[in-house]
């Protein structure tokens, strides 16, 4: 599923016309962006869960040359689903 279909089921779910949906959709993507972004992980109850998590330095292999290279400490996001979205999906 792409975005635009998402906005197309959002709009007829809701009764609203695209760009509003496109709006809404937006709004959500934005508003948990920041949260991440500020440090705030975002809990949609039944759904899941959006939330940073810190990845601590560890050393890799470069796959061309088989060398060993530090990969730095980094922040990434990362989403748990819910109770309510793997009963969904089972």
């Amino acid at each position: 599923m792409l975005k635009k279909d998402l906005v197309d089921r959002v709009a007829k779910a809701a009764g609203l016309t695209k760009k509003e949906a496109a709006d809404a959709v937006d709004g959500v993507f934005d508003a948990i962006t920041q949260a991440l972004r500020s440090g705030d992980s975002v809990l949609l109850t039944g759904f899941g869960k959006f939330e940073v998590r810190e990845r601590k330095a560890r050393v890799g292999i470069n796959p061309k040359t088989l060398e060993k290279i530090n990969l730095p400490a980094t922040t990434v996001p990362a989403f748990k689903a819910g109770k309510g979205l793997k009963t969904a999906v089972k």
